[in-house]
């Protein structure tokens, strides 16, 4: 049967928690694990039979960077791709509805929905596998998996049938606990979903209709797919869940980054093992997974991971330590520098025996439904101790400390700093 699959990729007002990372490049192109977020996206679709089109979605301006992507990714994974851009920001469900006739053009007979901030071991082909067991032809699967019971506040809950996995009942960001069940953002719909999001469109425009003084923004056409689609369509028989015990988390900060960038690397010993660096006579020092472009030049004495990934013409001197971190293309890191739990931009230059330190912002590792807290900046006042983040062509003198601090682009330092945003 004929399939489609849309990345649902936003647009630049969204991702604003990844700044300062996300000026330089658009979120969904930010490299984990080496290669760009929305690219193991891209390769999971690519692996399931009969997917004929990868559609992207999102508000984006035509974009250089997102150009040579697509059509890098086309040639190497051998799969159309193309880019549809919305004219506004239309929600989850009203970018789709949108583009309704794009998706089922070439007649699909289903398709996947894909949000692009999420790292998953996307078991498409499962989700196939279980639709075709339970429900009937037009029924719709969401991926789920199980969070402790207060983070799953922090995400659209699922209360499911046991026995048939239909969903019952289901309730976007509750305030008091409903289900450990949680939604993952991955989907399997057929055509049929287009009437469900078509009725939540037609009773907005009654009610914009009612209101004729309302604001010009609050468009009939920006439909959510969790709020306003799924809560209406529980219970009818037609949506159920299919449970994951794979690996996900969202990658809403640049502090996800790091820790997504572990989950693909962990993963790549099975799927991708060309992709891990190995530890030969004369190669620096690997401690665990790491990824190194085969551009970079590391020096020998360095010791790297675990969860390390080095972006493209990336340089690294002698004795330099870099664990937990991903650096970024262009950056150079001088001789004895040490880097733990950060993010290093593009083009920055870190100094000899120059320390750059961040906070974990990791899941609790003794359990094992935890997920990462989307942390806020601030809290009581003060910033709150996180990955160290440093924008491109960042500038850290020798012999300093950089300790849970974010670097905006383009600054040259010139002494220690802990715990700042410096502007």
């Amino acid at each position: 049967m004929p399939l489609k699959a849309v990345i649902l990729i936003g647009g630049p007002q969204k991702g604003t928690r990844f700044r300062p990372l996300s000026f330089e490049v658009p979120k969904p192109l930010f490299p984990v694990a080496g290669v760009p977020m929305v690219q193991h996206h891209i390769e999971a679709c690519a692996k399931v039979p009969g997917l004929k089109e990868i559609l992207l979605m999102g508000f984006y301006q035509p974009h250089e960077a997102l150009s040579r992507f697509l059509a890098a990714a086309q040639q190497e994974f051998k799969i159309p791709i193309r880019y549809l851009q919305e004219y506004a920001a239309l929600g989850t469900a009203g970018g789709i509805y949108h583009f309704r006739d794009q998706i089922l053009a070439g007649g699909a007979d289903a398709f996947f929905v894909l949000n692009a901030d999420v790292c998953s071991e996307f078991p498409l082909q499962e989700m196939l596998d279980f639709r075709q067991q339970h429900g009937d032809t037009d029924s719709f699967v969401i991926l789920g998996t199980t969070a402790n019971r207060t983070q799953a506040l922090n995400y659209g809950c699922i209360v499911a049938n046991a026995d048939t996995q239909e969903v019952q009942h289901y309730v976007e960001k509750p305030s008091t606990f409903v289900s450990e069940i949680i939604n993952c953002g991955i989907y399997l719909f057929t055509p049929a979903i287009f009437q469900h999001i078509g009725q939540v469109f037609q009773r907005n425009q009654q009610e914009l209709a009612l209101e004729e003084s309302s604001n010009g923004w609050q468009r009939a056409e920006v439909i959510r797919l969790e709020q306003d689609v799924f809560t209406a369509l529980a219970g009818s028989g037609k949506l159920y869940v299919y449970k994951t015990d794979g690996f996900w988390s969202q990658i809403k900060s640049a502090g996800s980054a790091i820790y997504a960038s572990r989950l693909y690397l962990n993963q790549y010993s099975q799927s991708h093992p060309e992709r891990l660096a190995q530890n030969k006579p004369g190669g620096p020092i690997i401690r665990g997974n790491v990824y190194i472009h085969p551009t970079a030049s590391v020096d020998s004495t360095a010791v790297l991971g675990p969860n390390v990934s080095i972006g493209e013409g990336v340089t690294v001197g002698a004795g330099v330590r870099i664990r937990e971190s991903i650096i970024l293309h262009g950056a150079s890191l001088h001789d004895h520098t040490c880097v733990l739990n950060t993010i290093v931009g593009w083009d920055s230059t870190i100094g000899r025996w120059a320390r750059v330190e961040g906070t974990p912002s990791d899941p609790n590792p003794n359990d094992p439904y935890a997920k990462i807290d989307s942390e806020t900046l601030f809290r009581d006042g003060r910033l709150t101790p996180s990955i160290t983040i440093l924008g491109c062509s960042v500038t850290i003198p020798a012999e300093v400390v950089i300790l849970n601090s974010i670097v905006l682009p383009h600054k040259e330092l010139s002494r220690s700093y802990k715990n700042q945003i410096i502007l």
